[in-house]
């Protein structure tokens, strides 16, 4: 077996055991053992559990980026296109198993690594949508703003009306999520 292959073994094998428990529960010997390999082996690709947790994350986010890229349009709105990143983010988060472990530990647990790490895959999420606002501003689309801060903003508005809401109301559809994004935040920035 190649080098390569068992690497790409460990972190799958990693991959599966936070996708079942989380964080705080797996263990190199966990890993190992999925993997099919001797604990030892791990250790010549990652020192810590730390540095493996930190190469899953970062294939996490660029999952998400792909995710987000294939359902781009140049030619649609911002509206639109900030919609369908939103949409597939949380699609994303909620059919993909180690987010949604992750999500669970980040809130019962407040497991710190967790945190930061759900922390960066948001702030990418955010880095994402500021390019797509930055071009809407550089088309005249809407009017200049704060593209990181607009990000920021949309962002958590769309979780806190899909998530938040949804927990003392019935779920809102997403014409009308897209409605009340128009309503609130991109009515005051049209040009």
């Amino acid at each position: 077996m190649a080098i390569v292959d068992r690497k790409k073994l460990i972190i799958e094998a990693a991959a599966k055991s936070f996708s079942l428990y989380g964080y705080k529960a797996t263990t190199m010997d966990q890993v190992a053992k999925l993997a099919n390999v001797g604990k030892g082996t791990i250790y010549t690709f990652f020192k810590t559990k730390e540095e493996l947790f930190d190469e899953i994350i970062t294939s996490l986010i660029v999952d998400i980026r792909l995710e987000v890229e294939a359902a781009m349009d140049d030619s649609a709105s911002i509206l639109e296109n900030v919609h369908t990143v939103l949409v597939r983010v949380h699609e994303f988060r909620e059919t993909h198993q180690l987010t949604i472990k992750l999500i669970q530990e980040e809130r019962d647990m407040g497991t710190q690594i967790v945190v930061e790490a759900m922390q960066r895959v948001e702030e990418s999420i955010v880095q994402y949508m500021k390019v797509i606002i930055q071009k809407a501003i550089d088309k005249g689309e809407i009017k200049a703003c704060d593209p990181e801060v607009t990000a920021f903003v949309m962002l958590k508005m769309y979780f806190s009306l899909v998530v938040d809401w949804q927990r003392n109301h019935p779920p809102l559809d997403k014409e009308e999520i897209s409605k009340l994004f128009e309503l609130y935040l991109l009515k005051g920035l049209l040009t």
